[in-house]
């Protein structure tokens, strides 16, 4: 019951929700920093998705080796927001509030795309997938001390440019780099763990696609044309028609979904569960498609509609396109030097692990190639460049209805739990 007297808390916890004034389109501080309310802020993500595909779709080679389209857009936009700082001293930022909604739309759409049969077959990857996470995040934060020591750093600057940052994203880094600057003789832990997060952004949908698209030519690997994409459309597919009947169920199935998963994400904290919102609104969505269609026969439940593959694009390619929009690509100078050799050592790392641990362990399938463009993201750049990484390849190769369960669930969930008890035991041998 407690749950459901906090639930008006819980929505206006949400920034869709949120019970605040709207704040101006822009803003010039004293400082110089123009910064960019949230309804502009979308408006510009999606005119550089926009300007995204169309590079994509003219330039062959971006779709060859699979670079997400919100990335092309996302980081034109953010060399000329870099140009501009250069030029003019005016630095841009973005409120990014709305963007974060937009990726619980997009787990949501996830889970009500998962159907039973699918949990059954990936039983065996997902196993596998958080055996090889497991290791992966104890090798990772060793690869990260040994290049740092190899270099003359503090060991603590490896795990900063580990798992905290890369697999862990900047949420990660913010909770943990004040414990690191006080035990890890890294006083500026807070800004490199953060720049790290960024430049992992960077990193994994450039070096993920190409790595796909390497197996997929050196196996003879495709995807089924039957089936469509689980986001978006197959590239040179005619675009599906979707009449506003079909769009209203998706969003209505999408907003039923987070409203529980919301009312579960608030218990989980009352109890000292701490997960990203997008979780326990993606383990609603599949909750709700495994149930509806067999309680209520009559209620049609958008599973495998091309409406809900499109809410599931948009909202993708909207938040990547502001994430990488947003960078300020002049503070990866600081990278310089020894952060950036860690940062190199660990994509390679990486692509290595996948290549030659992941794929032979999935048999070398489809799947297993896509789920290991997936991995890459995820561990190098967050659960968002994972599900671009997986979406340009799919909409080249054709749908893996298995890797966009799996990933998702041990990226996002089991990754973020096993991740902090590894966080723990190195800060505990500093």
């Amino acid at each position: 019951m407690s749950s459901w007297k906090n639930f008006p808390a819980v929505v206006k916890s949400v920034p869709m929700f949120a019970d605040t004034a709207q704040p101006k389109m822009t803003a010039l501080q004293p400082d110089g920093t123009v910064q960019v309310g949230p309804f502009l802020a979308v408006t510009i993500g999606i005119l550089v998705l926009f300007i995204g595909k169309a590079i994509n779709s003219r330039v062959g080679a971006l779709r060859d080796y699979n670079i997400p389209e919100p990335v092309t857009g996302g980081l034109l936009f953010a060399v000329a927001v870099m140009a501009v700082y250069l030029t003019t001293a005016y630095r841009l930022t973005f409120d990014l509030n709305v963007r974060d909604v937009l990726l619980v739309y997009f787990f949501t759409a996830i889970g009500i795309d998962a159907i039973l049969s699918d949990l059954k077959a990936g039983g065996r990857p997902l196993v596998i997938l958080t055996l090889f996470v497991t290791l992966f995040m104890v090798l990772q934060n060793l690869v990260g001390i040994a290049t740092a020591m190899a270099l003359g750093r503090p060991p603590a600057l490896g795990v900063l440019a580990g798992s905290i940052s890369l697999l862990g994203g900047t949420g990660t880094a913010v909770a943990w780099a004040p414990a690191f600057a006080a035990q890890g003789d890294v006083p500026n832990a807070l800004e490199i763990s953060v720049l790290c997060a960024t430049a992992g952004l960077v990193l994994a949908p450039l070096v993920g696609g190409p790595m796909a698209r390497a197996l997929m030519e050196r196996y003879h690997l495709s995807g089924s044309a039957r089936d469509t994409p689980t986001v978006g459309v197959k590239y040179g597919a005619a675009p599906p028609r979707i009449d506003y009947l079909a769009f209203l169920q998706a969003i209505l199935a999408i907003h039923l979904s987070v409203l529980l998963g919301l009312l579960a994400h608030q218990g989980l904290m009352s109890i000292g569960v701490t997960l990203p919102e997008f979780v326990p609104c993606m383990t609603a969505g599949i909750v709700l498609t495994n149930l509806v269609p067999s309680l209520l026969p009559r209620v049609a439940w958008p599973s495998r509609t091309p409406a809900l593959a499109l809410i599931s694009e948009v909202s993708l390619g909207v938040f990547l396109a502001m994430s990488l929009m947003s960078m300020q690509l002049w503070t990866l100078a600081e990278l310089a030097g020894p952060l950036l050799v860690i940062l190199v050592v660990q994509t390679v790392f990486a692509v290595l692990y996948v290549a030659f641990g992941i794929f032979p362990a999935l048999r070398r399938t489809y799947d297993a190639a896509v789920i290991g463009t997936g991995f890459v993201g995820f561990g190098i750049g967050g659960m968002a460049s994972a599900m671009a990484n997986m979406t340009a390849v799919t909409q080249k190769g054709g749908a893996s209805r298995m890797a966009f369960l799996v990933v998702p669930v041990v990226g996002a969930f089991f990754s973020s739990v096993l991740n902090n008890v590894a966080i723990q035991l190195f800060l505990s041998l500093m």
